[in-house]
């Protein structure tokens, strides 16, 4: 398979990259997915293959549609203790959309139609359901072959034509009182949210933020301004909501829910909802939003490098084709900081894993122009692996401002730390590290820049190509 990759990506087919390990590659894979077209991903068999899984079940939670290639022994190899063998049948479970195990070609077979039909399967599938794909392609000896030419048997193909799933529509008209959760991945509604003319609590990753209607500081809205919040009568959900308590507490407090389902899917909470399939007719009462437009104020910014000088600095700092932010405790300081500014945002939010934040940025960066990624110090150390440098990959445009603040500074929010020993705290949750960020970016080949003050910062968001921005907070 690699050699028939390197087939079609010398004769301009397709392009070729190339890790070092599977679990940054499939990551890197989904960040290409995000910011191109859709991947394929060639590995061989093994462990190789259960590497894959966090980036398969991030695909699966956020609706990106990948084409997995997994290499494997013929039928007569399997289970008898044969080198490099497991089950890889069924070894992503629901993960995927589905597992074509592929029995390997004998003598006679047309190979060019059997390779027609599987790719033609396996692209209209994932397509239409937004979703992973494996192809479980089983091997004889001899494993390695120049021919037949993989570009030879690409250019053979007719160019074919994808199903587009139709959904029956479903209108509902809103309540006056209504309000727009927007989570993660609700871009694609963006017009149909803006045509409400409703309140829009939007995440930072929601696409959505930069509406006119979107409530910047809905966060401190929902703890301060009880009033208001009482006259909500109605819940209109987009994409993913994941990243508040109090948004989540606002679902279960029971107020009627409707749900549009997206490329994240259903979402499921409470139970006791109601989903719709188009865009909805609303007859806004202009005032409503304007109410809540009127408290909708942020903190006025320090002068000191701060989390919210942090996260305003980086969304209005220079020309970013996409901004990343890591399942840490700086996507929420973004979900109470950010501005309303039109920029792609990425996070993993289909579960919210610190896991591979560095391959993702870097598969968003082999498309997207420059990219922009802020991700706690473990976060950014989980995924470090991910810092080697393909050469063939070109220069990419890629900032990466690890906020250092020595652990998991999210859980200082959570009740564990009230509940536990310090020292327990510590240990357990927090789990600072003693590693230098400087030494490592030395060690990959990255730019590195310590940043203590403001101008600090502003400096350093100006640079180009790989850029390790550290920042210490306590």
């Amino acid at each position: 398979m690699a050699i028939a990759a390197a087939q079609l990506a010398s004769r301009g087919q397709t392009k070729l990259r190339v890790r070092v390990d599977e679990r940054s590659l499939g990551f890197s894979a989904l960040g290409a997915s995000v910011s191109g077209k859709p991947q394929v991903l060639i590995t061989t068999s093994g462990t190789a293959v259960a590497n894959l899984h966090p980036a398969v079940l991030e695909a699966h939670h956020s609706g990106i549609p990948l084409i997995l290639l997994t290499a494997d022994r013929p039928e007569e190899l399997r289970g008898v203790g044969s080198n490099q063998t497991t089950n890889q049948v069924g070894i992503f479970s629901d993960a995927v959309i589905e597992c074509i195990d592929v029995e390997a070609p004998k003598d006679g077979d047309d190979f060019e139609v059997i390779a027609t039909q599987l790719v033609e399967r396996a692209i209209t599938t994932a397509f239409d359901s937004r979703q992973p794909i494996q192809l479980n392609l089983q091997f004889r000896e001899p494993l390695s072959d120049t021919a037949p030419d993989a570009a030879e048997i690409f250019e053979s193909i007719e160019p074919g034509s994808l199903s587009v799933r139709e959904v029956l529509a479903e209108e509902v008209e809103l309540s006056k009182h209504a309000v727009v959760i927007a989570g993660a991945n609700s871009a694609e509604f963006a017009e149909e949210i803006s045509n409400l003319g409703l309140p829009v609590f939007a995440e930072p990753s929601s696409g959505v933020r930069h509406l006119a209607s979107s409530i910047l500081g809905y966060r401190f809205k929902l703890a301060e301004s009880h009033e208001l919040v009482s006259k909500i009568d109605q819940l209109v959900v987009y994409g993913k909501p994941t990243l508040s308590r109090p948004v989540i507490a606002l679902l279960r407090s029971g107020i009627e829910v409707i749900v549009r389902p997206s490329r994240m899917g259903n979402f499921e909470i409470p139970r006791e909802r109601k989903v719709i399939s188009k865009a909805i007719i609303n007859n806004s009462d202009p005032s409503w939003l304007a109410s809540w437009l009127a408290v909708d104020e942020l903190p006025k910014p320090s002068n000191r490098v701060d989390r919210q000088n942090i996260i305003q600095l980086a969304w209005e700092s220079g020309a970013v084709d996409y901004l990343v932010l890591g399942a840490s405790q700086m996507i929420r300081e973004a979900d109470y900081f950010a501005p309303r500014t039109n920029i792609q945002v990425w996070s993993n939010r289909g579960l919210a894993g610190i896991d591979g934040t560095v391959a993702t940025a870097t598969g968003i960066a082999l498309n997207a122009g420059k990219v922009r990624a802020i991700l706690g110090d473990l976060t950014f150390l989980h995924d470090v692996g991910s810092l080697v440098v393909d050469p063939a990959d070109g220069e990419l445009d890629l900032q990466l401002i690890v906020v250092n603040d020595n652990g998991g500074k999210i859980f200082e929010y959570l009740e564990v730390a009230k509940s536990v020993d310090r020292a327990i705290y510590d240990r357990v949750f927090r789990t600072g590290q003693n590693f230098k960020i400087a030494d490592l970016a030395k060690g990959f080949g990255w730019q590195y820049v310590l940043v203590e003050t403001l101008d600090d910062y502003r400096a350093a968001l100006a640079l180009s190509g790989r850029v390790i921005i550290e920042i210490q907070l306590d």
